[in-house]
């Protein structure tokens, strides 16, 4: 009982680890010697990752962090460890917003939360991807864009008879409102970040 225990905690030491790499932030120092915490939003996340650096790098540390959150989320598959694996993402995503190697600060939990749906729902992954893309290409923001998805995937994952998995995306649905809270404000003031093209980008800049 205690060598499953002590193997228990080891697997969600290694999965919060996993979710605490900050891409953003070693991608921004090892390739382009900038540190993106110092540029646009300040955020380590793909969106300010993509505004500083450009879109490779945006790329990169966007599937960087679906994949820390896929990753950890099947690490009781890889071990044989008979615990949801949904516990697993839930560390990844503790990491990734509050990394060790950022002074316990961190992202806005999008993308390892996607990582974590990869893993145990790839189908409603997709269409995950497919919300993102496509309000983020009508509203041009990609903060409203998630904060619209999140809450569409939670009401089709109720709508799949998962309760468990629906209640969990609904907190974490909440948890990534919080996260946004800066950017609801600027949501409501008309001063969010777009990005370089969509509907709401492509009118104001005719």
């Amino acid at each position: 009982m205690e060598e499953k225990s002590l193997k228990l905690a080891i697997l969600l030491i290694i999965a919060y680890l996993l979710g605490s790499i900050p891409s953003g932030i070693w991608i921004g120092k090892w390739f382009f010697n900038v540190d993106v915490r110092q540029h646009g939003s300040g955020n380590i996340g793909t969106t300010n990752t993509y505004r500083v650096l450009g879109k490779k790098a945006g790329t990169i540390v966007m599937i960087m962090d679906i994949l820390k959150g896929t990753l950890a989320t099947s690490l009781p598959f890889f071990f044989n460890v008979n615990i949801s694996p949904i516990i697993f993402g839930i560390f990844a995503i503790l990491g990734h917003t509050f990394s060790i190697f950022d002074k316990f600060k961190g992202g806005k939990a999008v993308a390892t939360s996607a990582g974590m749906l990869l893993a145990i729902h790839p189908i409603l992954f997709l269409c995950a991807c497919i919300f993102e893309l496509s309000f983020t290409y009508i509203t041009s923001m990609v903060s409203l864009a998630s904060m619209i998805s999140f809450p569409l995937i939670v009401i089709l994952l109720f709508l799949d008879n998962d309760p468990w998995l629906g209640t969990i995306g609904l907190l974490l649905t909440i948890f990534i409102f919080i996260r946004h809270r800066k950017n609801i404000i600027r949501i409501k003031e008309g001063n969010e970040n777009l990005v370089p093209f969509g509907l709401i980008y492509n009118h104001k800049n005719k």
